[in-house]
């Protein structure tokens, strides 16, 4: 007497919590190309209602496989490729070597700012102003020029220039 080879059993889940069986019982399924399961169902409400339904169908028990195996039958049944292809990864920025500091970029002026203005003139503070005075006149400044709060747009994007020009020139000062 032979023995017939084992079937294989591959359950996931669906959308709407319910599962979803796949069953191989006359070969393995392959990846190249993709072997079809030879039965398939969905509906299932616990794993044990799938299994009983699969092993129905083939008429023998059947061993447990990955469930990327079932999902890959759903995804086939959408139109896509069984296995969707690993996106390229997308190069990191070059890092500079350890110990030395990555430059800042320094923040582009708008419009309508002459090109010696002063980022602390613009806050109304001294160019030795503290790092927190240099905050708190941006908060202010923040507070009458927001378009949200009432304010020009324009009049906001030159404070929030000043405002990152001169953390960028603090920064440079304090050597970090």
């Amino acid at each position: 007497m032979t023995s017939l080879p084992p079937g294989h059993l591959s359950i996931t889940t669906t959308k709407r919590r319910r599962y979803l069986w796949c069953a191989w019982w006359t070969g393995a399924p392959t990846r190249e190309p993709f072997r079809k399961p030879d039965a398939f169902a969905g509906g299932a409400r616990t794993l044990e209602e799938a299994r009983r339904a699969a092993e129905r169908a083939a008429g023998r028990p059947l061993d447990d496989i990955e469930p990327l195996w079932a999902g890959a039958w759903v995804r086939l049944q959408a139109g896509l490729p069984p296995f969707p292809s690993k996106k390229p990864k997308r190069p990191r920025p070059e890092q500079p070597p350890p110990g030395q500091s990555q430059q800042r970029r320094r923040p582009d002026r708008p419009p309508g700012i002459p090109s010696r203005t002063s980022p602390f003139t613009l806050l109304g503070l001294a160019p030795t102003a503290p790092l927190a005075e240099i905050k708190r006149a941006f908060r202010r400044l923040a507070l009458v020029t927001h378009p949200d709060q009432g304010g020009d747009s324009a009049a906001f994007m030159r404070a929030r220039w000043a405002y990152e020009e001169a953390l960028a020139t603090r920064r440079e000062l304090s050597g970090g």
